[in-house]
């Protein structure tokens, strides 16, 4: 065995000759520094945006007509359905922060990424069967026409232990794939660097086609009554990304985990609590911080020392009682931190006013999956022959997305370079999350105009509402449009933002904080309907949104929606303006220009 290690080293030194390493601090599968030509960069990028694509066909597989399954095969009503919804999809995203802590914290995002796709692939084949073999009686039921019969209650559990570990799997493997995937691209390389701003673009492509098979194919047969067809086919897709990704192994680079960031995060908040009566000059030269060497042996970059949230640079000043412990070799981590540990703190810190900003356009975005659905129900679907079905009118979506990542990188980027005259790429991701709120308002307002024109030529009466109104189901093409394009400034500006500002120990936390604000958005939107139908549904009238649209106001509540995003817009201007972007040692000037918000 140590002849094997030996010869193991002198392989590998004799790779080392001429060969060029990665300045990011990154490592190959065996622990050893990352040679920049044999790992990671498109090679290892385009296997993890195929395992994305494969991963979020089986995930929408099921989630993009979950809603209909539970009406038509459980039997519940539209509110209580799209609640339903709401809270399995915000537990999908909420299970990211489980994710991101075991990945940054002990496990590293490539096990994280195995274990949770692992997970995935088990609960969708729990879910497969239990379709197949107890929820569809009588056979061939949850079409169009015919409900399902009553369930036992150990076969709800069985549907919802089944969702439930889709929601923990794909939840916990989505913030790290991301991280991961840009973690083959050595930022510190200027070339490498443009790639990966350009993966995040590639990801969220990616993600959208990937689930532009199962909103046509597969929404069409589960529409059709076919749901263990469509299950199982999500299935095998889950089943073949797990597979190329584990074939990726070897080429993949790795950045090492660095222990709890919850304890480090805790440590700055004692320590400043316990110097509270400091008084720290402003001079950094009573600051302490650890030794480049040790900072650089865990593959993370230096964090500058700035001046927001002085309060907690009392947690790295070096009192009398610090030099007789450190003369002593007595290290207490809860009354002294490395300026940079403050500094990882101050970054989080910095972040949450723009996160809490960006729930309220989740909420807009999830109305896509619930009410979108539910208006398009109603709508007139057939064309000659042919059932359109209701959750495939967000395939208008996806192309919108691939059309605007061509747009934003082809033409608007180049074009805002050239306007300002300088190098930088474009708009800042604040200033274009902050468009994505503009076209998350017009979205609103366009689907609240279609639902006033379906109620007019709406029939009331009706017993079974699918299809009562003569409006076509194509009016619906521009409110999905608009959400698409408010993804793409959205979503992928949001991913590239907090990749870049999180520090290097708190990267998926980073990317975690993007899809938690998704999780949030859908419990938001959960309990905004339910206070919404509480409120007006009041004097026996039926209430915005009740189990037949034709008597309700859907309309009220897309123009309750457009309001409330309007007024996160002007929040979200001030909290940009506001935010300092995080200060790396060793990274290029181009970062500079990324934070601020500029009107």
């Amino acid at each position: 065995m140590a002849s094997l290690d030996l010869s193991k080293q002198i392989k590998f030194k004799e790779e080392e000759k001429g060969a060029s390493f990665t300045l990011d601090g990154t490592v190959d599968i065996h622990g050893r520094p990352a040679i920049r030509e044999k790992t990671g960069r498109w090679v290892a990028g385009i296997i993890i945006l195929l395992n994305q694509g494969l991963a979020t066909l089986a995930f929408f597989g099921v989630g993009v007509n979950l809603v209909l399954f539970l009406t038509r095969v459980l039997g519940q009503d539209n509110a209580e359905a799209a609640n339903n919804v709401s809270k399995w999809t915000g537990t999908v995203y909420l299970c990211s922060l489980v994710g991101a802590f075991l990945s940054d914290s002990y496990w590293g995002r490539y096990r994280t990424c195995a274990i949770f796709q692992v997970i995935f692939v088990v609960g969708l084949v729990g879910l497969s069967t239990a379709t197949n073999l107890f929820l569809l009686h009588p056979k061939h039921c949850g079409g169009q026409g015919e409900k399902c019969g009553s369930h036992t209650g150990w076969e709800i559990g069985l549907f919802y232990l089944s969702i439930y570990m889709i929601a923990l799997g794909n939840g916990g493997y989505q913030p790290n794939i991301a991280t991961f995937g840009a973690d083959q691209f050595d930022e510190e390389d200027l070339k490498e660097g443009h790639s990966k701003v350009a993966f995040f673009s590639y990801f969220y492509l990616a993600l959208n086609l990937g689930s532009l098979f199962s909103n046509t194919i597969l929404s069409y047969f589960e529409d059709q009554g076919m749901w263990a067809l469509g299950f199982w086919v999500s299935t095998g897709s889950a089943f073949a990304a797990l597979v190329l990704f584990l074939c990726g192994t070897a080429r993949y680079r790795h950045f090492k985990p660095n222990g709890n960031p919850l304890a480090r995060f805790c440590q700055v908040l004692v320590a400043s609590v316990k110097k509270w009566r400091l008084e720290v000059p402003l001079s950094e030269e009573n600051l302490y911080e650890e030794d480049g060497k040790e900072s650089s042996a865990n593959g993370c970059r230096k964090i500058l020392h700035t001046h927001e949230f002085k309060f907690l640079d009392r947690a790295a000043y070096i009192t009398s009682r610090d030099l007789d412990n450190q003369m002593q070799s007595i290290q207490d981590p809860w009354r002294l931190c490395p300026i940079s540990q403050v500094e990882e703190v101050k970054c989080i810190l910095r972040l949450l006013p723009i996160w809490l900003c960006t729930i309220l356009y989740s909420v807009v975005f999830t109305q896509m999956a619930s009410l979108f659905v539910e208006q398009g129900a109603a709508m007139k679907s057939k064309i000659l022959k042919f059932q359109i079905p209701p959750a495939s009118m967000s395939s208008f979506d996806i192309l919108s997305v691939a059309a605007f990542i061509f747009l934003y990188r082809r033409v608007i980027s180049p074009l805002v370079s050239r306007i300002r005259n300088t190098g930088s790429k474009g708009l800042t991701e604040l200033q274009r999350m902050g468009i994505g709120l503009v076209i998350a308002v017009m979205a609103m307002v366009s689907a609240g105009i279609v639902e006033c024109y379906r109620l007019k030529y709406a029939h009331t009466d009706c017993k079974h509402c699918n299809g009562s109104s003569s409006l076509s189901i194509f009016w619906q093409v521009p409110q999905y449009a608009l959400i698409g394009a408010s993804e793409v400034f959205m979503y992928v500006g949001q991913l590239e933002f907090f990749n870049a500002q999180a520090p290097d120990r708190l990267k998926s936390f980073g990317s975690a904080l993007c899809m938690t604000s998704i999780s949030l958005g859908n419990y938001v939107s959960s309990l905004l309907v339910s206070m919404v139908m509480k409120i007006s549904a009041q004097d026996h009238m039926p209430g915005w949104i009740p189990g037949n649209l034709n008597r309700g106001h859907l309309d009220r509540f897309y123009f309750l929606l457009a309001a409330l995003t309007s007024v996160d817009l002007v929040v979200y201007i001030a909290c940009a303006r506001w935010y300092k972007s995080i200060k790396l040692e060793g990274k290029y000037e181009e970062d500079n220009e990324n934070g601020g918000f500029e009107i």
